[in-house]
């Protein structure tokens, strides 16, 4: 069982990174939680996310070779996360991975015991992000509110709307992994 594994998803616009780096500045550094890079086919700089930047032909080669324990497609690119990055598990730790939403059914099969989170915000707030962000096409956009509708949480995923305030999202989310059973305490 993987239970100090924590799979975080959620669609475009819906502030996923924010809250996960303001979790992230919150928590204890002497707390045992690893936050895994991913690799990633897209260029170093950018996307915003420190990962691994590999072109197609490595990407599948990794993925030949074995050396990644989760592999999936979004958005025209190819993500992965290397076996190394889940290391922390056998030694007691946690584990934080930034999935994907389509990906998460095979990431519960592969990982039984996994903590689903599911970072989102309403269908209105999603689109005006979308469209604030500059990046789509109205068509891109209406697409995207789409994907994101389609999904339902399975029962046990963790879902938080990020519509308000990121320290309200940021700290509902905190709370919830402070509640999880075997969450480590922070030395005295």
């Amino acid at each position: 069982m993987n239970t100090r594994l924590v799979y975080l998803m959620g669609p475009s616009g819906a502030g996923k990174d924010s809250v996960l780096a303001w979790v992230r500045e919150r928590l204890d550094a002497a707390l045992p939680v690893h936050w895994a890079r991913r690799t990633v086919t897209r260029h170093a700089a950018a996307g915003g996310e420190a990962h691994e930047a590999v072109d197609e032909e490595r990407f599948h080669l990794l993925r030949e070779r074995g050396a990644l324990a989760m592999h999936w497609r979004a958005n025209g690119l190819a993500y992965g996360v290397r076996h190394e990055e889940l290391a922390a598990l056998r030694g007691g730790g946690w584990v934080f991975v930034n999935g994907s939403r389509e990906h998460f059914a095979q990431a519960l099969r592969d990982f039984p015991g996994l903590r689903g989170v599911h970072i989102t915000a309403h269908p209105e707030v999603l689109r005006q992000r979308l469209l604030a962000r500059g990046r789509e096409s109205a068509e891109a956009v209406a697409a995207r509110l789409a994907q994101a509708a389609a999904f339902e949480p399975t029962e046990g995923v963790f879902q938080l709307f990020n519509d308000g305030e990121l320290a309200h999202a940021g700290a509902a989310l905190l709370d919830h992994l402070r509640g999880l059973p075997g969450w480590p305490t922070p030395s005295a």
